[in-house]
């Protein structure tokens, strides 16, 4: 399960990369300040009012490839990177809004609970590991740039939450919770180390970009205070074929939430979810994917654990 926390990570990762031409520093840190303000705002209304689980709701993956066709379309003609990419973010906004429209019908009509009674744990397995699985080949050829500093990631992942778990009784919960947390704060420091020790000078540029904390410069170039708002970008506008693309990335993100909140009621001792209180979670899913449409975060939402 440890695994889910890296779709936030992942999925903005994967939409940068694609606006990489578009984006000063600024830009950058705006729009994942904004990733993260509308994933604790999600998470909070889902915990207030809809399973009242303890999941997390971020960014997924399943949106990503439907954003980067609306970045690589050919209807962006302005000359201007900056004017561009606000053009582009505010059509995902369109289409994000529509796209939302799924969930919140079907969770909020009581229609999802009539499937929800089909699952159980076990047919929740394929839907959750499969969700995993996908990151795979997002994450390892990242890896690999870098092995000096992936491999013991992975390592210390591995020791955390498999087996300090399980050797260290009193502190059980708090290595199996956060062994995500531990990992990357370690090896960050780690890669830190590594920088400011010059043991990439001289490399090649690939390798300083992949294995270096000070290329990327957004703890620079991001503001103090900043508080997101809705329709920072500007007005949204929609296009239908955009729409229908986000729309089936919606339902996917529909079933993985589904099999999300099942294994979250399991992992957290809770008694099986009732139904009524998975569609619930659903609509109020679908409500995440509409503030990240207002908000203008290129990307929708599912459980994360």
């Amino acid at each position: 399960m440890n695994q889910r926390h890296t779709h936030q990570k992942i999925s903005s990762q994967m939409f940068l990369t694609a606006l990489q031409a578009l984006l000063h520093r600024e830009e950058k840190a705006k729009v994942i300040q904004t990733l993260l303000f509308v994933a604790g705002l999600n998470t909070l209304l889902q915990t207030w009012f809809g399973t009242r689980l303890p999941a997390m709701i971020g960014g997924s993956y399943t949106f990503v490839a439907p954003t980067i066709s609306i970045i690589l379309s050919g209807r962006w003609s302005d000359p201007d990177p900056t004017s561009r990419f606000k053009k582009i973010m505010r059509a995902s906004q369109g289409a994000l809004i529509v796209a939302s429209t799924i969930q919140i019908v079907l969770g909020f009509s009581g229609l999802w609970r009539n499937v929800a009674r089909f699952l159980s744990p076990l047919s929740a397995v394929p839907l959750v590991a499969l969700a995993g699985f996908g990151l795979y080949e997002f994450g390892f050829p990242g890896v690999a740039k870098c092995i000096e500093i992936g491999l013991p990631q992975l390592i210390l992942l591995v020791l955390f939450s498999q087996y300090l778990a399980h050797l260290i009784r009193p502190g059980k919960n708090i290595f199996d919770r956060f062994a995500v947390i531990f990992t990357v704060v370690i090896v960050w420091i780690y890669a830190h180390l590594l920088t400011v020790g010059g043991a990439y000078n001289g490399k090649p540029p690939k390798t300083q970009t992949s294995c270096r904390t000070d290329r990327s410069g957004l703890i620079n170039a991001a503001p103090w205070i900043r508080v997101p708002y809705p329709f920072q970008w500007g007005a949204p506008s929609f296009d239908a074929g955009e729409a229908f693309a986000m729309m089936m990335a919606a339902f996917v993100s529909l079933i993985e939430s589904t099999g999300g909140f099942i294994a979250v009621s399991r992992y957290a001792s809770a008694t099986p979810l009732p139904p009524s209180i998975l569609s619930r979670g659903i609509g109020w899913q679908g409500i995440a994917i509409l503030l990240s449409g207002l908000f203008g975060t290129a990307n929708g939402s599912s459980v994360s654990m």
